[in-house]
This record gives C-alpha cells, structure tokens and sequence, in this order.
C-alpha cells in the first residue's frame, strides 16, 4: 500500500528557539542595565504630605521649624516658620537679596551648609528640609545643594574626617 503525504506533514513546526534567545539576552541586559543605575544613582527623597492627623502628633513644646531652602537666581533663600533668615519677607523675592547669596557667580554651598548648621543646634531633633528651585536652577545646582542640606564634613576628636547629619528628610518643591 501506498502512502500518500499530506501537505501538513511536510511543513514541520516553526523554530523559536533563536527568538526566545534574543528576549533572554534583552531581559537580562535590561535588568542588569536597572540594578547599575539603581546603585549609582540613589538619592532618597520624598514629595511632601498633607495630612491632618499628623498636626496632632507633633510635640507642643518645641515650634514646628518647617525650614525651607529656596535656589534662586541670586542664591540661597533660608526660611523657617517664622520668616526667612537674614531679611523681613515671608517668601523669596527677586527684589530682596538672598540670604547666602553667589559668591563670584557661583553657589556658595559652603555658607548653605554652615547656616543650616546653626539652625540644626537650635532644632537638634529636626530632620527635614523642604527645598524648592527656580525652574531655571541647573539640576547640578540642586543635587549640591541637597548634599549641602543633608550633611556635612567635620573633624573628630580623633582627628579623622566625619560626617554629621543635618537634616536627611528632603522634600522637593517648586518656586511657584
């Protein structure tokens, strides 16, 4: 007897083995590709919060600072509660002059950073800052002074360099 063949038995089935290798080898790149710049690139910071509740757990003795720190054109606005520092406004004003301002057209991270050492002996249990910039601000200006914010660089007892925290808890914002 003779066997006819069919058309289905002369196609055989398709081969995906060359395409799940090429998705293999992309899933793999781009997971790798995100833990690089998960690791090199972390810097915590958190949007401000709204809540009523939390108004209500602040302690009643100590003054809420709420310290804020303004990138202008001119520098550096540092405001709290009450004002901000070194001049009778209530907000950053183009037509004030700043409260650290540029030193030879330059950021003075420097002064940023020995002023919110001085609040931080006030307000020693404080830890967040809310930092707002001027849309035009270069985004290398506002890491800076996120660092400025956060810590600085002392000598020990020891005589080795150490860093100590000023206020870790940044808030982003956004001169409006």
């Amino acid at each position: 007897m003779r066997r006819r063949v069919h058309v289905e038995e002369e196609t055989g089935e398709l081969n995906i083995i060359p395409y799940l290798d090429v998705v293999v080898n992309l899933v793999m790149f781009m997971l790798l590709s995100m833990t690089g710049l998960l690791t090199f690139g972390v810097l915590n910071v958190s949007a401000p919060k709204i809540s009523a509740g939390a108004a209500a757990a602040d302690v009643a003795d100590q003054p809420k600072l709420l310290l804020t720190v303004a990138i202008g054109r001119q520098g550096f606005y540092v405001a709290g509660a009450g004002g901000v520092l070194g001049q009778d406004a209530a907000s950053p004003d183009a037509t004030r002059p700043p409260t650290i301002a540029k030193k030879d057209g330059k950021y003075d991270f420097a002064a940023l950073t020995d002023a919110l050492a001085r609040i931080k002996e006030r307000y020693p249990k404080e830890q967040t800052v809310i930092l707002s910039a001027d849309p035009d601000v270069a985004y290398d200006a506002l890491i800076q002074t996120m660092d400025a914010c956060r810590e600085r660089k002392i000598t020990g007892a020891d005589g080795k360099p150490t860093r100590e925290k000023l206020f870790p808890a940044v808030s982003l914002s956004l001169i409006g």
